[in-house]
């Protein structure tokens, strides 16, 4: 049996829980804290693979092993590797207090509609773009993905760009404004008597050496801290319905995305909590609007002054956060981080440029509306060039229209030619991990 307890955040260990113990695996601040039994073998927490060696060596000699592992070992935690090596039924875990509960229990807000994202071991586009995306969320961090470089990305552009040219690099924050509202809670040494919880903002946070002691780091939009009751816990469910009417969006001269165009380009665009999405040629943000609610982080990128305008009053709307940005592509791309999903709505004769552009950032997908059909070949062609697989569909639809005496007709919108591509998955096979 391995008996996997949870500390480090203020419980005492469970009285006799290490007694007896032959192995015992941890952290070097847990097993230093801990009382160890005279002649009982120490592995101290590394490389996991050796340490469930020795684990199973003791567990042939049926020898007492105990893990001691930070918080609740069941949450992003060792419970996961050690079912997966020994099974379910050889473990008994003893869970304590996790960071991210104690970190929300010292601010004095709930946590039941939180987005709990890790950036420990894992890429941190995705906690920054979640970050951007949602109001409530915590930040398991790790070495190179710590509060400095989570604040450098949301007070500038993205990780990517952070990564390009260190912590300090920034633009103007009206080309690219943080998230209205966001304050980061960085919260260290949990449980101990060196703990501390400090509010700060996200360039305040990148220009700050963090050290090794944070615990977690929250993202809060302080308007929105205490959330709503809800049933289900998590981030909140997708929206019930899609391919909103134009009426529900303030546009320009019916200068809009039709609602079955959208419909199609959602389903081809895959928006999802992590990604992040461009608008190119926003126009009203309906496109960008959508995949928001969906819970993608989402750049529009739009040339019209009161285009801007436009889009973000229909993103507070719909009650979502969308960067709008005031320029015109390709140009206005070239310092946004990189996306994984981009909409063409507009281009006129620039659009070749513009797919080529989008098509050498884009990490998955690129589609494309266009109304004027002798643009298709050379949008094709761009989204071929730079290792798409494509595909599209001419999208004609008749709407229900009412007639006098109490009459219906068929009423054709104007024909849209939708094209996507598709990123060829690059192969692994013969890279050194």
């Amino acid at each position: 049996m391995i008996t996997v307890v949870g500390t480090g955040t203020g419980a005492p260990l469970p009285a006799g829980v290490l007694a007896g113990a032959r192995l015992v695996v941890g952290g070097r601040r847990h097993l230093t804290a801990a009382p160890v039994p005279e002649g009982a073998e120490q592995v101290v927490l590394g490389p996991l693979a050796p340490a469930l060696d020795v684990i199973e060596r003791h567990l042939e000699k049926d020898g007492r092993v105990v893990v001691l592992a930070s918080g609740d070992p069941g949450f992003f935690g060792i419970v996961r590797v050690l079912a997966e090596r020994f099974g379910p039924g050889a473990l008994d875990v003893r869970p304590g207090v996790s960071s991210v509960a104690a970190a929300f229990a010292r601010v004095g807000v709930p946590w039941d509609d939180a987005v709990v994202v890790s950036a420990h071991g894992r890429d941190l586009r995705t906690a920054v773009n979640v970050c951007r995306a949602r109001a409530k969320v915590a930040v398991l961090t790790g070495p190179g993905a710590g509060p400095a470089e989570l604040g450098a990305a949301l007070a500038t552009g993205g990780a990517e760009e952070c990564s390009r040219a260190g912590a300090a690099a920034s633009w103007p924050v009206a080309q690219f404004p943080a998230p209205l509202g966001r304050v980061l809670v960085v919260a260290s040494d949990l449980g101990t008597g060196d703990e501390r919880v400090e509010w700060v903002s996200p360039a305040e946070a990148a220009a700050r050496d963090w050290g090794t002691a944070v615990s977690v780091v929250l993202c809060l939009d302080e308007s929105r801290a205490l959330g709503v009751v809800r049933t289900v816990a998590g981030p909140a469910p997708a929206p019930s319905r899609w391919a909103l009417e134009e009426s529900e969006f303030a546009h320009r001269d019916s200068m809009i995305t039709k609602s079955e165009v959208r419909a199609l380009a959602l389903a081809r665009l895959g928006p999802r909590l992590g990604d992040l999405v461009w608008d190119v040629g926003a126009g009203s943000g309906s496109v960008a609007v959508e995949c928001a609610r969906f819970g993608a982080a989402v750049v529009a990128v739009e040339k019209a002054a009161d285009g801007v305008e436009r889009i973000t009053a229909n993103a507070r709307a719909h009650g979502v956060y969308v960067d709008a940005v005031h320029g015109s592509a390709p140009g206005a791309l070239d310092r946004l981080p990189d996306p994984d999903a981009v909409f063409i709505g507009g281009g006129g004769h620039e659009l070749p440029g513009i797919v080529t552009a989008c098509a050498r950032r884009a990490r998955r997908t690129v589609v494309v509306a266009m109304a004027a059909l002798d643009r298709v070949p050379a949008a094709r062609a761009a989204l071929a060039d730079a290792g798409f697989t494509c595909d599209g569909v001419l999208l004609q639809s008749s709407r229900l229209a009412p007639l006098p005496g109490d009459v219906t007709r068929l009423a054709a919108t104007n024909p849209v030619f939708l094209l996507w591509g598709d990123r060829t998955p690059v192969s692994d096979e013969g890279v050194a991990q």
